[in-house]
C-alpha cells in the first residue's frame, strides 16, 4: 500500500491584523481627515485576534500578505515571527515591499533589494516595514524573492475608517513575491506567495512576470496570494490549475474572488482530491483560503 500524506496550505491577506467586523472593529479603525491622514494616535492592535485567526487556519504552509513589521499602528510587532511562533512553524521569512508606513501619504520608500538576500529576516532591524511572508512547518531548502515596481498613478479605494469606510485616492506600492522549495513528507514542493497591484492591467503584467520567474523552480508548485484579479482570470493568464473557486472579498459578505490558490505540476489525483475552504476570520477584510491536499 502506498502511504499518503495530508498537507494543508493557506493564504491570508491579514490587513496588518485589523478587525473589520464586530464590536471591537470600529475602535481600531483610524479616523481620517479630508486628505486621508489619520487623526489622533494610531490604534494599537490586540494580537489575540491575529493569533486566534492563524490558529483557526491550522495550516502547514501559510502565505501572508499586508504584513506589518515594527509598525506603530500594529504595536511594533513582527507579525510574521508572531504567526510562526503561534503555529509552531520553525521556517519563516518576511519579504518587505516598502520601508516606512504605507498609505495615502508617501511616508515610505521601496525596500532595497538587499532586504531579500538573507535566508531569514533580520529580526534586529527595528525600522518599520510592510510586505508579505511565508511560514512553513516543514524544512525550507531554498528561498527566492523578486520585486515588481509600483504603478506610477493612484486609484480611488475604499479604506476602513471610523465612523465609516471612506473612498480615497491611494498610490500604488512596489510588490514582492516570495518562493520556497520545501521538503514535505510527500517530497519537495515549491510554494510561492505574492500580493499584486490593485491597478488593472498592471497586475496582469506582474502575474505574467511572476509565472516566468517561477518557471525554473521545481514542480509540483503552489502559487497563492492576493492577486487583485477576479475569478478565473489568474488561471487563464498562468495556465495553472485553480484549487479554489469561491468569493473571498469582502470578508463580511464575499462577492469577488481576489485571493487564489493554484497548482502547476500537481498530479490529477491530488487535484481531484483537493478540499478547499474559505474562512472569515477575526481580522482582515479578506477571507482566508485553505486547501487540503493528499499527496503520495
Amino acid at each position: 500500500m502506498i502511504e499518503s500524506h495530508r498537507l494543508r496550505l493557506a493564504t491570508f491577506n491579514l490587513l496588518h491584523g485589523v478587525p473589520v467586523v464586530g464590536a471591537d472593529a470600529a475602535s481600531l479603525r483610524p479616523t481620517l481627515d479630508a486628505n486621508g491622514r489619520p487623526i489622533g494616535p494610531p490604534p494599537v492592535l490586540d494580537d489575540d485576534a491575529l493569533r486566534d485567526s492563524v490558529r483557526q487556519l491550522n495550516a502547514d504552509i501559510l502565505g501572508l500578505q499586508e504584513v506589518d513589521v515594527h509598525q506603530p499602528r500594529s504595536g511594533h510587532q513582527h507579525q510574521v515571527q508572531l504567526i510562526a511562533h503561534e503555529t509552531g512553524a520553525p521556517w519563516w521569512r518576511f519579504a518587505p515591499a516598502v520601508r516606512g508606513t504605507p498609505g495615502v501619504e508617501r511616508e515610505w520608500h521601496p525596500a532595497d533589494h538587499t532586504d531579500h538576500r538573507t535566508h531569514d529576516d533580520d529580526v534586529h532591524d527595528e525600522g518599520p516595514r510592510y510586505g508579505i511572508g511565508l511560514v512553513s512547518k516543514w524544512p525550507v531548502l531554498e528561498w527566492h524573492a523578486t520585486v515588481f515596481d509600483a504603478a506610477p498613478w493612484s486609484l480611488p479605494l475604499l479604506i476602513p475608517s471610523s465612523p465609516r469606510p471612506r473612498i480615497i485616492r491611494v498610490p500604488d506600492e512596489p510588490r514582492v513575491a516570495l518562493a520556497a522549495v520545501i521538503d514535505t513528507p510527500a517530497g519537495r514542493l515549491t510554494v510561492a506567495t505574492t500580493h499584486l497591484s490593485f491597478v488593472p492591467g498592471y497586475n496582469v503584467r506582474q502575474l505574467r512576470r511572476l509565472r516566468a520567474w517561477l518557471t525554473p523552480m521545481p514542480r509540483p508548485l503552489i502559487l497563492m496570494g492576493d492577486f487583485n484579479l477576479p475569478g478565473s482570470l489568474p488561471r487563464r493568464i498562468t495556465g495553472f490549475t485553480s484549487l479554489i473557486d469561491a468569493p473571498t472579498y469582502p470578508s463580511n459578505r464575499p462577492r469577488a474572488q481576489l485571493d487564489h490558490l493554484m497548482a502547476d505540476g500537481l498530479s490529477h489525483s491530488a487535484v481531484a482530491g483537493a478540499r478547499s475552504e474559505v474562512l472569515a476570520l477575526p481580522v482582515s477584510d479578506h477571507c482566508a483560503v485553505a486547501v487540503d491536499l493528499t499527496l503520495p
